[in-house]
């Protein structure tokens, strides 16, 4: 059914708990997984007068490369194939959302997996969720992780305890 599925990345939460999603599809799919970091330098940085945007950029592409190592590492602890990709908006100010969707394209994903709330801050209530504008504008399924997800669901182990006589 999957063959590739594309997972955003921010470093929150709620983005570790869709990568842990995704890791447990591929390895149930075997498809290949591609933890994807988009750098993302706000707009107002560039206005600034007097200010070097490059000191956040540069920040960022140290948080992106941490991203891309830990997730590499968690991909070769479960066995699942897959590369992480650390990308940079094209232009200062591009939609995030757009840049997910467009390299999911690209790269022929079968699916997106995401967290439904980032660390994208004051600018979800400026410009709208990036979540919802990926899952408006995709073009293969998306898999929403909601940030309230604490825990995951715990299946019963069978055995006496969770089995019941029917009658």
């Amino acid at each position: 059914m999957f063959h590739r599925i594309l997972v955003a990345l921010d470093g929150s939460d709620t983005a570790s708990r869709a990568f842990d999603a995704a890791l447990s599809l591929a390895a149930q799919t075997g498809a290949e997984l591609m933890p994807f970091y988009v750098i993302d330098v706000p707009v107002l940085a560039y206005d600034a007068p007097g200010f070097d945007p490059c000191v956040i950029q540069d920040a960022f592409i140290d948080e992106g490369r941490n991203i891309a190592a830990d997730a590499q590492k968690r991909l070769t602890a479960h066995g699942v194939k897959g590369t992480p990709r650390v990308d940079e908006a094209s232009v200062p100010g591009e939609d995030v959302a757009r840049r997910i969707v467009a390299v999911a394209a690209d790269w022929h994903a079968d699916a997106i997996v995401m967290g439904t709330h980032g660390r994208r801050g004051l600018r979800r209530f400026m410009l709208g969720s990036v979540a919802e504008r990926v899952l408006r504008s995709a073009g293969c399924p998306v898999l929403m992780i909601p940030a309230r997800a604490s825990e995951p669901a715990q299946h019963p182990t069978p055995g006496p305890a969770n089995e019941r006589e029917l009658t």
